[in-house]
């Protein structure tokens, strides 16, 4: 597993690129905390899996942003080996715990930066306000993270007044935010551009 920050570069004309956080697979008590639609540990593990694979084609590149799985290292293989893609895994708070080696992902990281095309893009479990080329304009680093858990028009919790504060340049790739799939960076780039015309009008901008 790598410490240290890099930048890897990518070609959306050649890479299929997607975005992905808090699957927490085997995870019985997030069912409950999330209220996530689903009655067993089963139920969500097979339905993630189903949705994952019905976006996400082998060879095509996954960034899976923390909280994989609520497990040991026997079940982190075992869903790995069935999943689409080439997933690379930032590490959240509970995979600190649980992942002790590679298993079955690309590459292990704390945090990365990645290039698509010309745009940077910062990848950490958490959220931040202050962060490399945060605040840019047009030429802003995006920031893409978990954990927050948060939902669509409802409220997160505890998060939800701090969420507030966030860039338009950052979003929330978790399953409970997403309909339960990976983003594309397509989608990403779509959604991003949006929230940055969202700021202008309320700011009274064209």
């Amino acid at each position: 597993m790598k410490e240290k920050i890099i930048d890897m570069k990518f070609d959306s004309s050649k890479d299929n690129i997607f975005f992905v956080a808090d699957t927490h697979f085997f995870h019985k008590n997030i069912i409950k905390y999330c209220s996530r639609p689903f009655l067993s540990i089963t139920e969500m593990n097979e339905t993630l899996i189903r949705l994952w694979n019905s976006k996400v084609s082998p060879g095509d590149i996954v960034f899976h942003l923390g909280d994989f799985a609520f497990c040991g290292s026997k079940e982190y293989k075992e869903i790995l080996s069935q999943l689409n893609g080439d997933i690379y895994l930032i590490l959240g708070n509970h995979d600190r715990k649980s992942v002790k080696e590679k298993y079955g992902f690309k590459g292990v990281y704390q945090q990365l930066y990645i290039k698509i095309d010309n745009q940077r893009i910062y990848l950490n479990h958490l959220p931040f306000l202050c962060f490399d080329g945060a605040w840019r304009g047009l030429d802003a680093t995006w920031q893409l993270f978990g954990h927050v858990h948060s939902r669509r028009n409802l409220d997160c919790g505890l998060d939800n007044q701090r969420l507030k504060y966030l860039f338009p340049t950052q979003y929330d790739v978790g399953v409970d935010n997403n309909n339960f799939t990976p983003v594309s960076y397509q989608e990403v780039k779509e959604i991003i551009h949006d929230q940055q015309m969202s700021l202008n009008m309320f700011r009274g901008g064209k």
